[in-house]
């Protein structure tokens, strides 16, 4: 792995799509495959969607971290636009509980994934794997980390952790679920996270204007994954930003309510930064950056580690 700073950028081989055995799910899984063309142990990034999204979406992201070093994994879930599901499918209530399992068919299937990209044979680090995702796919990602769903009775229900993910970055992740709104309890039920046993170290990061319609409290609510879990954690709070974050799920697109060129670089910074100190615990690449963040004269945004 490349040292405690960005290093240039690497040529990037992506492949899509790569498939994965799924029985029982309705239709195998679908993931497209993003790593740096040349290099061995290579770290893994599990990569999870916000929702209507696929394997195709976020560029900003994936590509960067991709040519900086990793093999990025990114699966389409079966909430996807691209797969169109009608709402009455029998699948939709329990698409939260596929949405995870993807994630793990993923960490059973990387001797497949290695195998079917040409050239990765032989090249991943399966030690050094974390897991990420933005929305809807951070809270997915979130349960390897540890967090659990609460029930009606708020009752945690099962751990549904992996040993195997070593670190996670939670974008614009979905708080509390005792302050969704009306329409939220009714047609999410699954939004009710327990971050009591997520202890697995993550980065979460949250747009100081991410003010969303599920929730009666504001941009603060999206900071409750790391008030609330205990362990080693990161909260990165953005200024100005909304859900996208300054544009993270691709370039261009019209979700983007807030796009900001300098707000996604710093979170490609950060985040690789982050990923590298977390998967190498002699990387000294998160500290810096962290202090060059807090010795800015015009921040973007703000750090906050515990």
């Amino acid at each position: 792995m490349p040292g405690t700073s960005l290093s240039d950028p690497t040529v990037v081989i992506s492949a899509k799509p790569v498939v994965l055995s799924a029985p029982g799910r309705g239709e195998d899984l679908q993931v497209r495959v993003s790593a740096p063309a040349t290099g061995g142990d290579l770290p893994v990034v599990v990569f999870s969607h916000g929702f209507g999204w696929s394997m195709n979406g976020y560029a900003p992201l994936a590509d960067f971290w991709a040519a900086q070093g990793f093999v990025v994994v990114q699966p389409t879930h079966l909430d996807s636009r691209t797969l169109g599901l009608p709402a009455e499918d029998p699948r939709t209530p329990r698409i939260w509980r596929f949405r995870i399992e993807d994630l793990k068919r993923v960490l059973d299937g990387l001797d497949v994934l290695e195998a079917s990209v040409p050239g990765l044979a032989g090249r991943l680090d399966r030690d050094r794997v974390a897991v990420a995702g933005h929305s809807w796919g951070a809270q997915t990602a979130s349960t390897l980390l540890g967090a659990r769903v609460l029930d009606s009775d708020g009752v945690p229900g099962e751990d549904m952790s992996d040993p195997r993910v070593k670190a996670g970055v939670l974008l614009a992740m979905a708080g509390l679920g005792d302050d969704l709104t009306p329409f939220a309890v009714e047609h999410f039920p699954f939004m009710r996270p327990s971050f009591d046993t997520m202890t697995t170290p993550a980065l979460i990061v949250a747009g100081d204007h991410d003010d969303s319609a599920l929730s009666t409290r504001g941009p603060d609510w999206f900071t409750d994954p790391y008030t609330y879990s205990p362990g080693n954690k990161s909260l990165l709070t953005l200024f100005g930003a909304e859900h996208s974050l300054g544009g993270i799920p691709g370039y261009e697109v019209a979700e983007t309510t807030d796009e900001s060129p300098a707000r996604v670089a710093l979170l490609q910074h950060l985040t690789t930064a982050y990923l590298r100190s977390a998967l190498y615990p002699g990387d000294t690449g998160w500290k810096a950056a962290a202090v060059a963040l807090e010795e800015d004269p015009d921040p973007l945004g703000q750090l906050r580690s515990k």
